[in-house]
């Protein structure tokens, strides 16, 4: 399938992050009307977390939210580099989500233990809601590198040798993110040639995601 792009820019990123945070505030109030819960995964990144923090003042029925990540390192769980410690300490801690509906990956079991349980975890929740996803320098999103191979048709990922540190990291595939009803990628910073590429449809992480609805990309660069 080929990716169909909606490119959103913004003059800062402080109207990046309300963006997303309304867009955010949309799909549940949508996925809850029509099902009563609303599955979200989250992206790590500094325009991300700004959203989590807006998220953490709204007055939601946080009881219907599920929250699942789109990529962690192979960490402790009290690592300051951890995505699901720093959602945790910016905004899902300071909301009433029942605890059994926020789900963390084991990454700290290592990239293959974590990515075989989060596979699971992934398998359950099946179609999501919305997908929140980041985009590096290199084109890479959630953990997706250029260069990596993997299994097409696996739901998650155990990834090796990440061109950023740590080595060791755990993914959902990019077929899994797509299983989506929205996919929002969120990008701020200097990302001029990533940008660029994807563009240019160039074969980077980010161009294969490829949910029926389209991809939205909010960017302040």
């Amino acid at each position: 399938m080929t990716q169909v792009v909606n490119w959103k820019p913004y003059d800062s990123i402080e109207l990046l992050a309300e963006a997303a945070c309304q867009r955010v505030l949309q799909a549940a109030e949508t996925a809850i009307a029509a099902k009563g819960e609303f599955k979200l995964v989250l992206a790590g990144g500094t325009a991300p977390v700004k959203a989590y923090q807006l998220l953490a003042t709204k007055q939601q029925d946080w009881s219907k939210w599920h929250i699942y990540y789109g990529d962690e390192r192979c960490l402790p769980v009290d690592d300051s580099e951890r995505n699901s410690l720093v959602a945790e300490q910016k905004w899902l801690d300071l909301v009433a989500i029942p605890k059994a509906q926020i789900h963390p990956m084991a990454a700290e079991l290592g990239a293959e233990a974590g990515a075989e349980q989060y596979a699971k975890v992934v398998a359950e929740a099946g179609t999501f809601d919305l997908v929140l996803l980041g985009m590096g320098e290199d084109g890479h999103t959630a953990s997706l590198f250029p260069g990596h191979v993997h299994n097409a048709d696996e739901l998650t990922h155990a990834v090796h040798n990440s061109p950023k540190p740590p080595s060791d990291r755990v993914s959902i595939s990019a077929k899994a993110l797509s299983n989506t009803a929205e996919l929002i990628f969120i990008v701020s910073g200097d990302k001029h040639d990533a940008l660029a590429a994807w563009k240019n449809k160039e074969d980077i992480p980010v161009t294969h995601l490829c949910p029926a609805s389209g991809v939205d990309v909010l960017l302040s660069v």
